[in-house]
């Protein structure tokens, strides 16, 4: 056979082969993560329609996490810039937006002050709020870093637990003050039931849908500035501040900056808990809730939108578990029985993570490479 035939016939040999392996089309199968999301998307969706209320609220907390922990991230693990306060700002969202949306009223002798915003309005402005208490904290976060900076923040948890603990017309005290029900587009999210398909839809399974779309939000803004020029300069300030310095980068302006998104993305979470909680309490936001998210970025990964979200999972779903299923596991009991609590358990075992974590996994859960993804 001449060479001009074996060319001729060479395209019709192949044309009805399939794909060779490194092509795109076996390429999409080996990487099942776009499949993956596509079918988490739709669990959770329709989680509210199958789950009891147990787990949709442990769902809406680990929400509410990971919307604070993914703000934190911005702050320490793209930025390097160490916060032990992150529990003031999310009590400034909570209280702020308690403040308000609630009515001036009187509750446990105390005249609780209120401003009776649209509850929607009042939302947007507390996630400011906190965003402007992070403003008035930006120039000294602008200007210390490590230690000092953690140090510095952790003064806020003082001042915050003070001020909670003291001004009653705002904060209710010690036993908190009630919040009120969120309204958007017509809808109320509390307890009065509205049936979808045949469900009836109370306030979890109406937050349910709020928090996913507050989270994907968040999520996605906050990969949206990773991946673009300000996730660069982080990323340089935090690899080495001096040299981004002489590169150009305005090192105390985009640390000041990224500590006020960082706020909001508390204030938000703040908010969110809030309407969780359908009460705050000053005691909730304290030092151990701080540790806590420094736990989430750290287990989950530094600098990583993906870690966040994991972390904040483990993290505030893990005392939620041991809680429901202590009757069943061993060492585990109920507080005063005589074992170990289910919120000092999940202590031990998260601090464990930690540790774990930062010896055999530097980059945390979110670096774990997929079955179909190819080590570099």
């Amino acid at each position: 056979m001449s060479e001009a035939t074996k060319d001729a016939t060479a395209p019709a040999a192949t044309a009805g082969a399939p794909p060779a392996a490194g092509t795109p089309f076996t390429g999409r199968l080996r990487r099942p993560a776009p499949y993956l999301w596509l079918a988490g998307s739709v669990l959770l969706l329709l989680f509210p329609f199958y789950l009891d209320r147990f787990w949709l609220q442990a769902g809406l907390f680990a929400m509410a996490a990971a919307i604070g922990a993914i703000g934190l991230n911005l702050l320490t693990g793209s930025t390097g810039q160490l916060s032990m306060g992150h529990a003031f700002f999310l009590a400034v969202g909570a209280y702020g937006y308690c403040v308000l949306a609630g009515e001036s009223s009187t509750e446990n002798g105390h005249a609780l002050t209120g401003l009776g915003l649209p509850s929607w309005l009042a939302a947007v402005l507390a996630v400011l709020l906190a965003g402007a208490a992070g403003g008035l904290f930006s120039p000294i976060a602008g200007r210390l870093s490590g230690a000092y900076l953690g140090i510095a923040t952790l003064a806020l948890i003082f001042i915050g637990q003070h001020v909670l603990f003291n001004a009653g017309s705002l904060t209710g005290g010690f036993n908190g003050r009630p919040v009120p029900p969120l309204s958007l587009f017509g809808l109320t999210f509390d307890d009065a039931e509205v049936v979808v398909a045949a469900v009836p839809f109370q306030s979890s399974e109406k937050l349910w849908y709020l928090g996913l779309a507050a989270l994907l939000a968040g999520g996605l803004f906050a990969r949206g500035v990773l991946r673009g020029r300000p996730g660069r300069a982080l990323n340089a300030i935090r690899d080495h501040r001096i040299a981004a310095g002489v590169m150009g980068v305005p090192v105390a302006r985009y640390r000041a900056g990224v500590f006020v998104l960082s706020s909001m993305y508390a204030g938000l979470a703040g908010v969110l808990l809030a309407l969780l909680f359908q009460r705050t309490v000053p005691e909730y936001f304290g030092m151990i809730l701080s540790l806590e998210y420094l736990a989430m970025i750290v287990i989950g990964g530094l600098g990583s939108v993906a870690g966040a979200v994991i972390g904040a999972a483990f993290v505030s779903l893990l005392p939620q578990v041991l809680t429901h299923y202590s009757d069943s596991l061993p060492l585990v009991s109920a507080p005063g029985t005589g074992g170990i609590a289910p919120g000092e358990a999940s202590r031990y075992l998260y601090g464990a993570a930690v540790v774990a974590v930062v010896l055999f996994l530097p980059g945390g859960i979110a670096r774990l490479k997929t079955p179909g993804e190819k080590k570099k």
